[in-house]
């Protein structure tokens, strides 16, 4: 079950090398937004989103740069 899930996510993340970056960078710039809109909620004091986003941009470079 979870080879299949890899072995799809490989598959499909080989031909698309960039997507993973451009979703982590679209994350950074959401919190961003939050902060400015929100400056007082749950996701701009701990700014969730840009952890996540920086998380997903590194890991999608390190894929890319391995497939």
């Amino acid at each position: 079950m979870i080879s299949e899930i890899l072995d799809f996510l490989s598959e499909y993340l080989a031909h698309r090398k960039g997507l993973l970056p451009i979703i982590g960078l679209i994350l950074i710039f959401i919190n961003l937004l939050i902060q400015v809109i929100f400056p007082g909620s749950f996701f701009a004091t701990t700014n969730l989103l840009l952890h996540i986003g920086l998380m997903l941009a590194i890991l999608g470079l390190m894929l890319s740069w391995a497939l």
